[in-house]
Parts: structure tokens; C-alpha cells; sequence
């Protein structure tokens, strides 16, 4: 466990951008990464997971912490139902995989989403009319400052839309280390009302789907609208759906009547960014080596050598033009470095 200096970082995000780590160490325990923190007290910190929720605008002036634990293992289990607990460095696609595998359900609609497991409750992801609030049980994270650990229970955590304590008032004070879900082992709760699975499961002629049937979809629909950052450098959706109220929304929509909406409850509605950014001309758009993907709107990439800062301009830009053209604001889903 050696910390080097001046480390690329460029195979450590997935828009593939060339920056550099002032000082650079991965760690593969729990020992280790308790260690580091003892023996680094007061240094500015980063931590970095699978690098698929940043975009780098600049070098990290800081010592950069790698999590690659890995594990996972039941915790318990009955008839019904099972709690499974992933290290923070597994790869999350292959965690929902591995669940699949074992018939364990409520998983499935997140398959194929890039990033590791332990950061997934930080800005509790979600996909498909899924988020990790609906099968998280805890979390155990490090005080940075004490090396303790901690459990953080679902409601510790104060989940929101892509929200939640870690990216609040507990930001740079833990890191997660582990992830434990319940997820069922009988009466799984199909969830195909959302997005396209209906459809794709329709086109396979599949009636009744399995949990392993609703992946597969899912795992399609993806592959079909969103690019592999091993081929193109990109980190998924890059802005927020926008949740708007309802009051607000109701004179937006009589300017745009086609605009599409899901009812979040009674007092608030949420709009597809992407069909905004659409809307807006920006699809498919390339400004050097910065673009918008040709088929997901809601997808910056980086074509080969896009600096940060040019992704940057061209999601401010984005940001402006919807704003100027439906009054509403779209936020940036990526954490901006």
C-alpha cells in the first residue's frame, strides 16, 4: 500500500479525462483504509469509487483514496426473504448480476447502471421506477476523522430524489465501506410500468417475466440508448430529471402542451430533462470532442481528448438554453471536480 505522486487518473473516470492525482493510493481493507486516513490526518482528502458519477475539470490537489474492497455474503435469510451485503468496491452491474444469479429480487430494474456499490446510496440511484431506498436496509461507513465505523440505517440516511445525507450535511465526513439490501427470495415484485421494459418484453413474447427477464430488458433498453464508456467516454445521465411544482407546472404545460410528466404526488411533477435538452436542439450535438449523445439527450460524452471544462461549458450552455426556452432549471446529476 504505497502512495505515489502525480498519478493519471484517466482510466479511473469513466469520460476517460486526463488529470492527475496529486498523491494517489488504493485500498483493499478495512485495516487499510483506516490506516491511511491515521497517518494522513488533516491532508485534504478525495475518494474516489468507479468513477462514473464526476467529471474532472482540473488536477486533484489532494491525496486521492481508491476503495476496491470487495466481498459479498448473505446476512441472514428465511423462506421469503434475504440480506445481502456488498463490499464498496464491487462493481454494481455485477452485484445486480450475482443477485439475479441467486433468484434474489428488487435489483433488477437498476441493472446495468455504472459505478461501484459503495456509491450508490450516495445519491440514492435509481432507474426504471427504481431507487436504492426501496431494498437498502444500512449502510457502514468510516468517520474519516476517527476511523470508527458506523452504521447508517435507511432512515439515517435521509434518502431523497438523488439525494441523501452523504451528499448533505455528511459530505466529506464518512466514507462508505458496505452495503446491505433486503431483497426477496419469493413474490418478487415485478416492476415494468416504467420507461420501455413493457414494450421490450413485449417484443420477446414474454408474458409473465422473470426477475432475470426484467434485467434483460432493462439491460437492453440501456444498451440501446446509452453508450459504453469503454467505447466512448461518458458517465450516464448527466443532468437531474427536474421536479417542479404543480402550480408551476401547470402554466409551463399550457405553453407546451406536448411536453411529457410523471405525477410525482399531489404538489409536484417531474419532466424527462432529456426530452428538454431534445427539445432544445442539443441531441446528437458535437462541439469538438464534446458531444450529446446521438441517442439519449441526457448524455454528455467525450469523443477522445474533450477537456473537462468543455463538458463543463457545454452542460452550462445546455442549462441556459432549456431554461431560456421552458423556464425551468435542470441540475447536474455528475459531481463537478
Amino acid at each position: 500500500m504505497e502512495i505515489q505522486t502525480n498519478y493519471p487518473l484517466k482510466s479511473y473516470n469513466t469520460f476517460g479525462i486526463a488529470a492527475f492525482a496529486k498523491e494517489f493510493v488504493a485500498v483493499n481493507t478495512i485495516q487499510e483504509l483506516a490506516q491511511v486516513l491515521k497517518q494522513n490526518p488533516g491532508k485534504p482528502l478525495f475518494i474516489l469509487g468507479g468513477g462514473s458519477n464526476m467529471l474532472l475539470t482540473k488536477d486533484i490537489d489532494a491525496l486521492v483514496i481508491h476503495i476496491n474492497l470487495k466481498g459479498r455474503k448473505i446476512v441472514t435469510e428465511d423462506e421469503d426473504t434475504v440480506q445481502v451485503k456488498a463490499m464498496a468496491g464491487e462493481n454494481w452491474h455485477e452485484f445486480v448480476l450475482y443477485c439475479i444469479s441467486h433468484d434474489f429480487g428488487g435489483l433488477e430494474n437498476l441493472s446495468l447502471i455504472p459505478g461501484n456499490v459503495g456509491t450508490t446510496p450516495i445519491q440514492n440511484i435509481g432507474a426504471y421506477g427504481t431507487e436504492i431506498k426501496d431494498t437498502f436496509i444500512s449502510c457502514e461507513a468510516m468517520d474519516i476523522a476517527t476511523q470508527q465505523l458506523k452504521t447508517f440505517t435507511k432512515e439515517e440516511c435521509e434518502f431523497a430524489y438523488r439525494e441523501s445525507i452523504f451528499k448533505g450535511r455528511l459530505k466529506n465526513k464518512y466514507i462508505i465501506t458496505s452495503v446491505t439490501f433486503g431483497l426477496t427470495k419469493t413474490n418478487h415484485k415485478i416492476n415494468t410500468s416504467y420507461g420501455d421494459i413493457a414494450g421490450e418484453l413485449t417484443k420477446k413474447d414474454i408474458a409473465v417475466p422473470t426477475i432475470k427477464d426484467v434485467s434483460d430488458a432493462v439491460t437492453a433498453i440501456r444498451r440501446s440508448k446509452l453508450p459504453d464508456p469503454k467505447e466512448i467516454g461518458n458517465s450516464g445521465s448527466f443532468f437531474k430529471n427536474p421536479v417542479i411544482p404543480r402550480q408551476e407546472f401547470d402554466k409551463i404545460y399550457l405553453k407546451h402542451p406536448q411536453m411529457p410528466f410523471y405525477n410525482v404526488s399531489e404538489t409536484e411533477v417531474k419532466i424527462p430533462a432529456g426530452w428538454l435538452i431534445e427539445q432544445s436542439g442539443f441531441k446528437g450535438c458535437r462541439y469538438g470532442d464534446a458531444g450529446v449523445h446521438a441517442r439519449q439527450a441526457l448524455v454528455l460524452v467525450n469523443y477522445g481528448n474533450a477537456t473537462g471544462n468543455e463538458l463543463l461549458n457545454l452542460s452550462r450552455q445546455i442549462q441556459e438554453t432549456v431554461y431560456n426556452n421552458f423556464g425551468i432549471h435542470i441540475e447536474a446529476e455528475v459531481n463537478i471536480i
